[in-house]
């Protein structure tokens, strides 16, 4: 923990906290930041993207939003919900106009989504993992998220299970003002990463082509390992993509998930301290992978007083660096090795969802 490492020269003091975890971005950026490394994503990495496009050729990176299918991830997160909405009183599907238009010809249909922000292909927004910290320096931990926010003040929620949950959304009090909401990210939200922008230049990690699709941990020596043999470099700005197959693997398993498919593949070793190392002085700007957590969830290594979840903590709590799941990377990464590249521009903004500590995502490759 650095007691007193700010305020920077020519930087306005942080009053929100006295100590910050140690070696984190906590208000490098500012005191009321919101966008942590996506600061770097500007002008420079769009251009450096741009110049990664020689084919012209797009991918889709995101899965089926109703997929991985099944709970056997998250018992937590359930297939989007669609349905369609009313129109003057009648099922607006397959609905003649004419219900609230006499005479009208038009046949329509409109719906809605009850949507869990983190089934499927994703982006982690800062408010998704924070940690008790000690960032009064009174000797008691609080919970805090990114640059010091604070759940409670900040960051709120419910009291009630009564108000949370699928089950909780018989009740939608307020829902034609905006109002039916029961809780709310604020400043570690994910609408400040949608309004910033997502596009700019990325780096493929071909993890499957070495390791194959059985379950391997990695730390700092086989991500190194890997880079080397594959000649990719990292960047300050860049946006680091993991291709493991997880996802593929998934597509692949014609039946429900079970307990060896969802434990496959490769997974960072988040525990590992020189792959935090790594991560701290690469200045890559966001993670994703095509696996479920990136990291092996939970830590192998964790215990009492630990978290379960430590390149989450690193990442999303202190260094501001957005984290990505289950994104669809075969194909690219079938491409780029192809043609021995290992670079291109991603386009990959989230929903601007204000409140939300997530969001869906259909990333866009370019190559």
């Amino acid at each position: 923990m650095s007691q007193s490492p700010l305020p920077l020269p020519g930087r306005p003091p942080v009053t929100r906290w006295r100590a910050r975890p140690d070696l984190s971005t906590w208000g490098d950026f500012g005191p009321d930041d919101v966008l942590g490394r996506m600061n770097l994503v500007g002008p420079d990495q769009v251009r450096k993207g741009l110049a990664e496009v020689r084919d012209g050729i797009t991918f889709c990176l995101s899965l089926p939003l109703d997929q991985p299918g099944g709970t056997a991830l998250s018992p937590n997160r359930f297939p989007p919900v669609v349905r369609p909405t009313l129109r003057s009183g009648a099922v607006n599907f397959n609905c003649d106009m004419g219900v609230a238009h006499p005479g009208a010809t038009d046949v329509v249909n409109d719906d809605l989504v009850v949507l869990h922000t983190q089934y499927s292909t994703q982006w982690d927004a800062f408010g998704h993992v924070g940690a008790r910290f000690d960032a009064d320096g009174d000797g008691t931990p609080e919970a805090v998220y990114y640059n010091g926010w604070r759940a409670g003040t900040d960051v709120t929620g419910p009291d009630s299970t009564t108000r949370a949950g699928a089950a909780s959304l018989a009740d939608i009090e307020g829902i034609s003002r905006g109002a039916a909401s029961t809780s709310d990210a604020g400043p570690v939200d994910i609408s400040h990463m949608a309004c910033h922008g997502v596009q700019g230049r990325a780096v493929l990690i071909d993890l499957e082509a070495h390791y194959g699709t059985e379950r391997t941990m990695i730390g700092y020596e086989q991500l190194v390992a890997v880079m080397d043999t594959d000649q990719v470099t990292v960047e300050a700005g860049d946006i680091l993509l993991l291709h493991t197959g997880y996802t593929r693997h998934l597509a692949d398993r014609g039946g429900p998930l079970t307990p060896e498919i969802v434990a496959g593949c490769a997974v960072l070793d988040g525990g590992d301290p020189r792959l935090h190392a790594w991560i701290r002085d690469s200045g890559v700007a966001a993670i994703a992978a095509d696996n479920h957590a990136v990291e092996a969830f939970p830590d192998p290594k964790a215990k009492p007083g630990r978290p379960v979840l430590p390149l989450h903590r690193l990442c999303l709590f202190e260094l501001g660096v957005h984290l990505g799941e289950l994104w669809w990377l075969s194909d690219l990464a079938r491409h780029l090795r192809q043609a021995g590249r290992s670079r291109f521009l991603l386009t990959a903004p989230p929903l601007r969802l204000p409140r939300a500590t997530g969001s869906p995502v259909t990333p866009i490759a370019t190559v």
